[in-house]
C-alpha cells in the first residue's frame, strides 16, 4: 500500500505564494499518476493538477493555468504544486493522491490513494 503526507500549507495574503509537497511511501505509487485536489467545506473534491513519469503528462485545471505549477522527481516518491498569486477563491483543503490507473487525469476515481490533507487559507 502507499502512504501520502502533504506538507507546506498556510495563511497567506492575496497575490502570496505557496509551495506544497507530497511524500510518498510503500509500493504501488511509481509509473502511476499523482495529482493535488482541494476541498472546501459542503463540496466535493476538485481535481487541481496531475502528473505522471516526472513531468511526460501533466494537467492543470482552468482556474489555476498560469498561476500553479506542478512538478515530481525522478523517482516519482515526491510531487509538488507550486502556487503563485494565490486569491481567496483558492482558499481549501489540498490532498495529495496517487496511483492514478488512467494516466493523468483529474477525475476523483482515478486514484487509489489519498493523503490527510494540508490547509491553504488566503485572505483578501
Amino acid at each position: 500500500q502507499v502512504q501520502l503526507l502533504e506538507s507546506g500549507g498556510g495563511s497567506v495574503e492575496a497575490g502570496g505564494s505557496l509551495t506544497l509537497s507530497c511524500l510518498a511511501s510503500g509500493s504501488g505509487y511509481r509509473r502511476k499518476a499523482m495529482s493535488w485536489f482541494r476541498q472546501v467545506p459542503g463540496k466535493g473534491r476538485e481535481g487541481v493538477s496531475c502528473i505522471i513519469s516526472h513531468g511526460t503528462q501533466i494537467l492543470y485545471h482552468d482556474s489555476v493555468k498560469g498561476r500553479f505549477t506542478i512538478s515530481q522527481n525522478s523517482d516519482e516518491n515526491m510531487v509538488y504544486l507550486r502556487m503563485n498569486n494565490l486569491k481567496p477563491e483558492d482558499t481549501a483543503m489540498y490532498f495529495c493522491a496517487a496511483g492514478g490507473e488512467w494516466g493523468c487525469t483529474l477525475g476523483e476515481s482515478n486514484y487509489a490513494y489519498w493523503g490527510q490533507g494540508t490547509q491553504v487559507t488566503v485572505s483578501a
